[in-house]
């Protein structure tokens, strides 16, 4: 794309590290993709002459619509990994189209599905290039069906491949929008392109022409199922579907693209190796997807106030002035008169996405804007933190590389550099007339655009570095780390004051682990990857009182209270008095419900001390009493009568303590009488692995793993819910592939046998995923993908319940 758009001359190479988004030295020793990387181009290109092709098809090939002028694109480049999906969750936060490649080889993949439903959650319209068609075993065909039954969608079939030699050799498409066959030849680079007409393919081509008078009359059925235009159009044209206009065709389907509601999804052909087919990628692109303006209205929020941007700009969602509403309740949304006296000053308003430490530059905050336009040397109010930051530069980022700008308008993705506070998700504003230090006026203080979700840990490593001077370097590059990449978590041992780095998977943590030590210079060593593990208890125990008369930072201290814990199994709602206050909530996989009866002291109120409570729970629960792991499934049930166990002296801090200590001596006294249980995460895993590696790979989950198989191909791999629409797969248009005519039946069995993709649906203990997918591709010849989800916490048992306490305890 960036070759044929001007930016570049030269096409970089994956296997050679000479790609131009994957610059990290990681990036380029592993062949894949780490961190997301955005780089801005311009389609079709400013600069005189059309890399689209050569003179015998520019006029020939008419760029109607949005593709006849040039547009500004910004691209991010996301990983593949299932270890790197917060890099995947952050930009399509921020996208406004997506552009979902697919191998020809291995059709649908686990992870595919994965990020397909990420982008569905945020309606982003979405095209799909089917890519490696020129690779042996690729199957055009097979993948369309697959489209349509793992990721619900129908597809659009747009293009159709052109093989030539006995169906072995691809070089190029057959357009099913314009009726057209474009073939790349002559040029290694992919800018030779000859185009023949549809009545010139009845001679040389004519099985290829019967197929694409198929694609055609397909994509015009499968649109006007949607699109009340095109069965106009259809009519119009007395039922001929070859004779609709290509741009009307193009009108249609972006608006089927963009609209939501809308199950279609156009698919286009290429083999990005050979440089074929991403020219009408491109045009696809531009003509397709939406622009800034066309993408769905922002979610805002302000304290009690829910709505879009658009409402918020308009001043419709902002609460009527002091004047107008003296008398009046409180607001809790739109007003039927606009107000527009807060929001006249709001300059721009922007989401920081991406944050990355650059040795030269320090931080860079990625930031979309999306309102209003920034400027250098602005002052930008950082509504999470509640503080003030300037930007004094502006860049525009190509990969690594960058430019100065003046400003950033709506719509726009760009780089602030030297920001000190801003982390991901943050919401950053600019108004107008404003002292930086309070900041604008309420409630737009509390402005946040929607937040950007962080997928949980579930791997760890502890951290210790080489001596006891290093000690301070290496916490300041830790937190540095974990800005960059909030999926990454730091914890503390309580016991041994150890460090433990937390992240999605063990390539994640090797790769947090190079950052750390090659590119922030941090003296330390990381240990071997651990999992975190759960305590249970497994019977009640009797009522725990406790009582805390005692000075804290010199303040006399009382309080007091009444614990005890038991199974969350056995938990039952309770009858509640009329005059008991009753809270109950569930905090990281345990149920703590307090009880308060009697009147609060005059300084303290009810929420107040039911929060001092449920924290001093939380805290006790936080930790095991026979193994040290953090409890799960465990009701904790705190009873406080203030009559008798507060006073005037009573604290926040002290009715904390007396819920920590009374609650750890009901857990001592369940676990003396009964005992407890380790409890491990269980992952719901999907394998997909060729045909030739099933056996292999089904029999080491179930046996070497310790895995249960749920299903073998015929279970829904993304996970999706009953509800979703499952798509007759007969009925959608797909062309045949190459092989299916080609070869004899017997030759063909064996080849679909050997090639075709299966896909292994189980649970497996999260202890055994510890370096699976350099096991998984020793067992595919590389060729197998997996991708996993925490399921829930199941008790260790058996062997393996003593090989861990063994391991444990240290003999």
């Amino acid at each position: 794309m960036l070759y044929y758009s001007g930016h570049t001359r030269r096409i970089g190479n994956v296997d050679d590290g000479s790609t131009v988004t994957d610059f990290l030295p990681a990036e380029r020793a592993r062949g894949v993709t780490i961190q997301s990387a955005a780089i801005t181009f311009h389609w079709p290109p400013e600069t005189p002459g059309d890399p689209r092709g050569k003179s015998d098809i520019s006029n020939s090939i008419p760029y109607s619509l949005n593709s006849s002028t040039p547009h500004t694109i910004n691209l991010i480049d996301t990983p593949g990994h299932a270890d790197f999906a917060f890099e995947v969750i952050r930009s399509l936060r921020i996208l406004d189209g997506a552009v979902c490649i697919l191998d020809a080889v291995a059709g649908v993949e686990a992870q595919t599905e994965k990020v397909w439903n990420q982008a569905a959650s945020y309606q982003i319209p979405k095209i799909i290039f089917i890519n490696k068609l020129d690779r042996n075993g690729a199957a055009f065909g097979k993948t369309i069906k697959q489209i349509a039954s793992r990721l619900h969608t129908w597809p659009a079939v747009c293009q159709i491949p052109i093989y030539e030699e006995k169906g072995t050799r691809f070089v190029g498409v057959a357009d099913a929008i314009n009726l057209r066959l474009l073939k790349w030849a002559g040029s290694p680079d992919g800018k030779c392109i000859t185009a023949l007409e549809l009545d010139d393919l009845d001679g040389n081509h004519e099985a290829l022409g019967i197929e694409l008078r198929k694609a055609r009359a397909a994509l015009v059925e499968i649109i006007s199922e949607y699109d009340d235009e095109m069965v106009e159009k259809y009519l119009e044209y007395e039922e001929d579907h070859l004779a609709i206009p290509s741009a009307d065709i193009i009108a249609s389907l972006r608006r089927c693209t963009l609209n939501p509601n809308c199950n279609i999804v156009p698919i286009f052909a290429g083999a990005s190796f050979r440089n074929i087919g991403v020219q009408p990628l491109l045009d696809a692109v531009v003509n397709l997807l939406p622009s800034p303006g066309e993408s769905p209205d922002p979610e805002v929020s302000m304290k009690n106030i829910n709505g879009k941007l658009s409402a918020l700009i308009s001043g419709k969602l902002l609460p009527a002035t002091a004047n107008s509403a003296k008398g009046s309740k409180k607001s809790k949304g739109p007003t039927g008169k606009p107000n527009t006296a807060l929001i006249q000053n709001l300059d721009a308003c922007a989401l920081a996405f991406k944050v990355v430490i650059d040795p030269r530059r320090g931080a860079l905050v990625y930031v979309r804007v999306y309102s209003g336009s920034i400027r250098c040397g602005t002052n930008l109010y950082n509504t999470n933190l509640q503080v003030s930051e300037r930007a004094q530069r502006l860049l525009k980022m190509y990969a690594q590389d960058s430019v100065d700008i003046q400003n950033l308008p709506a719509g726009q993705i760009g780089v602030i550099p030297g920001l000190k506070h801003t982390r991901t998700g943050d919401t950053l504003i600019s108004y107008a007339g404003v002292n930086p230090h309070t900041g604008p006026p309420a409630p737009l203080n509390s402005l946040q655009l929607r937040p950007i979700e962080v997928p949980p840990a579930v791997f760890f490593s502890s951290i210790e570095s080489h001596s006891l001077g290093e000690d301070k370097a290496v916490s300041n590059a830790l937190a540095l780390l974990i800005r960059e990449d909030p999926s990454l978590h730091l914890s503390v041992d309580e016991d041994s004051g150890q460090r433990h780095l937390s992240g999605a998977g063990d390539f994640h943590l090797e790769i947090a682990r190079d950052r750390l030590v090659n590119d922030l210079k941090a003296k330390a060593n990381l240990g071997k990857i651990e999992i975190a593990y759960r305590e249970s208890i497994l019977t009640a125990s009797a009522r725990e009182i406790f009582n805390l008369d005692q000075e804290t930072a010199s303040r006399v201290g009382k309080a007091g209270c009444v614990a005890t814990v038991q199974p969350l199994a056995e938990y039952k709602e309770p009858n509640q008095e009329s005059d008991e206050q009753y809270y109950s909530t569930v905090e990281d996989g345990n149920r703590i419900t307090i009880t308060i009866t009697g009147n609060p002291p005059s300084h303290l109120s009810i929420p107040q001390i039911q929060s001092a409570l449920k924290s001093g729970a939380i805290a006790a629960l936080s930790r095991g009493v026979n193994h040290g792991f953090p409890l799960i499934n465990t009701h904790a049930s705190i009873t406080m009568d203030l009559s008798t166990h507060s006073d005037n002296h009573t604290s926040a801090t002290a009715l904390s303590s007396a819920a920590r200590l009374a609650t750890k001596a009901a857990l001592v006294k369940s676990a003396l009488e009964g005992g407890s249980v380790i409890k491990e995460l269980v992952m719901n895993v999907t394998v997909s692995v060729d045909e030739a590696s099933f056996g292999a790979v089904m029999n080491d989950i179930s046996s070497a793993r310790g895995g249960q198989i749920v299903s073998l191909d015929d279970g829904d791999p993304s996970g999706a819910s009953s509800e979703v629409s499952q798509i007759d797969t007969s009925k959608v248009y797909a062309p045949p592939d190459p092989f299916e005519f080609t070869v004899s039946e017997g030759v063909k069995e064996a080849a679909g046998t050997t090639n075709r993709q299966r896909t292994i649906v189980a649970r497996v203990p999260l202890e055994q995923m510890v370096g699976y997918l350099k096991h998984l591709r020793s067992l595919s010849a590389g060729r197998g993908t997996f991708v996993m989800s925490p399921d829930k916490f199941e008790r260790v048992v058996g062997q393996r319940e003593k090989e861990l306490l063994k391991r444990l305890k240290g003999y």
